[in-house]
C-alpha cells in the first residue's frame, strides 16, 4: 500500500520543470544540455500530466545553477555563486538550536543575494519568515526556490519535517496554476499577497541542532533531491494519515486509536512515527479542517453555518472560535478580505 500510494506523490510535475528552465531561456541559453544531463526527455515537457523523478529534478536544478553560475537562478539582487549553499550549511552547523541556525542562515543569504531579505519574527506562538524587498514582485517560483533552500535546510538541521501553517507569495499565481504549490507545501498557499511569508509553529525553534560535518557532506551530496522528497509534507506516515482523513467527512473521522487500527499499526508506533516527522494527529485534523474552511469560504457562496456543519463542528459558534484562532478573523471577514484582494490583483 505504501509504495503504491506514495510513489506518484514523490514525483515532480512538469510545471516546476518549466519554471526552473525559464531563467535560462530568458538569457537565451540552450536548455537541451541540462535536460539531457538530468535524463529528462524534451517531449516530457509538452505533456500536461508530465512528471520527472526527484533525482532528475535535483540534477536539473544543479545543472541550471551551473549554467547560470547562480544557485538562486538569477532571482536575487546579486548572484548566489556556486558553493554558497555549502557555506551556509557550514555557517549554521554549530548552532545550538533551530532559531539560531535560521537567523544565521537568513543573514548569510542576505549577504550573498542582497534581496530578497529574510527576517524571522516570533509572535503568538508562530514563527514567521518574511521576505523584504524593494523591487517589483518576483515570480512565484523565485520565492518557492528560496523556501526550498531555507525550509529544506531547517528540516535537515532539526532531523524532522517542519509542518507549515501558511505560505504567502507576493508574486502572482503561476500560469500553470497554484494547485502544485499547495500540494508541495501542504499548507494554505495564497498568491498576490503584500509580502512573501513562511509560517510555522514557534515551538520548533527550540529544537536542538545535532549534526556533524560528515552528515553535512552527505546532505549536500544528495541535495536538492533529498530536500524535495524527504521533507515534503506528503512523505512518511503523515501522508497515509492525511490520505485517510481526506477520504472521509470530518464528522466521520476516527479518534487516534481508530486511525491506528485503520493503518494496522499499534497506537504507540503511530504516535512515535508522527512525532519523529514533527506531526500530531490533532494538528493534522486541525490543518485539514482549516484548509477546507479556507477553500469553501473563498471559492463558494455557501452559508457559514453549512460550512461549519460540513467540517464537523457541532455549532457555528465553535467554528467561529476555531477560525479566529487560525486567522484572528471571523469567517465572514476572511471571505470579504480574500475576495477583495483577488479583485484588486
Amino acid at each position: 500500500m505504501q509504495t503504491g500510494s506514495q510513489a506518484p506523490r514523490r514525483m515532480i510535475t512538469v510545471g516546476f520543470v518549466l519554471e526552473a528552465l525559464e531563467p535560462m531561456r530568458e538569457r537565451g541559453l540552450d536548455v537541451a544540455p541540462v535536460l539531457a544531463a538530468a535524463g529528462i526527455a524534451p517531449e516530457e515537457l509538452s505533456r500536461p500530466d508530465g512528471q520527472v523523478t526527484a533525482d532528475q529534478y535535483g540534477a536539473l536544478w544543479l545543472g541550471i545553477a551551473a549554467a547560470l553560475q547562480d544557485e538562486y537562478f538569477g532571482f536575487g539582487a546579486r548572484a548566489m555563486r556556486p558553493g554558497s549553499f555549502t557555506m551556509i550549511g557550514r555557517a549554521v552547523l554549530d548552532s545550538p538550536n533551530l532559531e539560531r541556525a535560521l537567523r544565521r542562515a537568513l543573514r548569510f543569504l542576505t549577504l550573498v543575494i542582497d534581496e530578497p531579505r529574510g527576517e524571522l519574527t516570533v509572535e503568538k506562538g508562530l514563527a514567521t519568515i518574511t521576505l523584504r524587498e524593494t523591487s517589483p514582485a518576483r515570480s512565484a517560483f523565485a520565492y518557492r526556490a528560496y523556501w526550498i533552500m531555507l525550509h529544506g535546510l531547517a528540516c535537515w538541521l532539526a532531523g524532522r519535517r517542519l509542518p507549515l501553517r501558511r505560505v504567502d507569495f507576493r508574486g502572482p499565481e503561476p500560469v500553470s496554476g497554484g494547485a502544485d504549490y499547495r500540494l508541495f507545501f501542504g499548507a494554505p498557499v495564497t498568491f498576490g499577497c503584500p509580502a512573501s511569508l513562511l509560517v510555522f509553529d514557534a515551538r520548533f525553534l527550540r529544537l536542538p541542532v545535532n549534526r556533524t560535518e560528515a552528515a553535512l557532506k552527505e546532505f549536500l551530496r544528495r541535495a536538492p533531491a533529498n530536500i524535495l522528497i524527504r521533507y515534503r509534507y506528503d512523505s512518511g506516515i503523515n501522508a497515509e494519515v492525511r490520505a485517510r482523513l481526506h477520504e472521509m467527512a470530518p464528522a466521520l473521522w476516527p479518534d487516534f486509536e481508530g486511525m491506528a487500527k485503520l493503518l494496522r499499526v499499534p497506537p504507540s508506533t503511530l504516535r512515535r512515527r508522527l512525532r519523529r516527522e514533527g506531526e500530531s494527529y490533532a494538528e493534522m485534523r486541525d490543518e485539514i479542517r482549516r484548509d477546507r474552511a479556507f477553500a469553501a469560504l473563498v471559492s463558494t457562496d455557501r452559508r457559514i453555518g453549512d460550512i461549519a456543519a460540513d467540517l464537523g463542528f457541532a455549532e457555528p459558534s465553535a467554528f467561529h472560535r476555531a477560525f479566529h484562532k487560525w486567522t484572528e478573523l471571523t469567517p465572514g471577514a476572511y471571505r470579504r478580505q480574500k475576495r477583495a484582494g483577488a479583485a484588486s490583483v
